[in-house]
């Protein structure tokens, strides 16, 4: 298999990027979203693609992934549901690193085991523990920091 190439956020990918995360939110976090699919659209136009830069991963044509990320933050990052520990959230994330100002933060939900293990692997700690109140869940705070910056 190659390698996913990353590409700038493109509208005419807004259908097929938010059917895959909605399948695989669905999936890592084994819940199903009761919101309707336009809601999740709109969403994601309006508090996601604002605040963040986004990426897509692409293989062969076909969207495989995407992260939405700040300098400072994770908001989203999601990798096509059976493209698992194929190098593709690793290199989403390579990417929300180097572009950041030295450290990240970002949320996953407590019972999103792989998400946790994945995050963690890239040199992520475990900081916090809450609740999110939206989707009646627990949630941890992860933090990173480049090995060459010190707080």
């Amino acid at each position: 298999m190659h390698a996913a190439t990353l590409t700038a956020y493109d509208d005419a990918r807004l259908d097929e990027l938010v059917a895959m995360w909605r399948e695989s939110f669905e999936t890592g976090v084994g819940v199903i979203d009761p919101h309707p699919i336009a809601e999740q659209r709109a969403y994601f136009l309006t508090e996601v693609l604002p605040r963040n830069d986004v990426r897509l991963a692409m293989l062969d044509g076909r969207l495989v992934g995407f992260v939405a990320a700040s300098r400072a933050s994770v908001a989203q990052l999601y990798v096509r549901v059976g493209l698992h520990r194929q190098g593709i959230g690793t290199t989403l994330l390579a990417w929300a690193k180097a572009q950041s100002a030295g450290s990240l933060w970002l949320y996953t939900f407590a019972r999103n085991r792989v998400a946790r293990a994945f995050y963690e692997r890239h040199g992520f700690v475990d900081v916090a523990h809450g609740f999110e109140p939206h989707w009646q869940l627990d949630d941890v705070r992860y933090e990173w920091t480049a090995p060459t910056v010190r707080r």
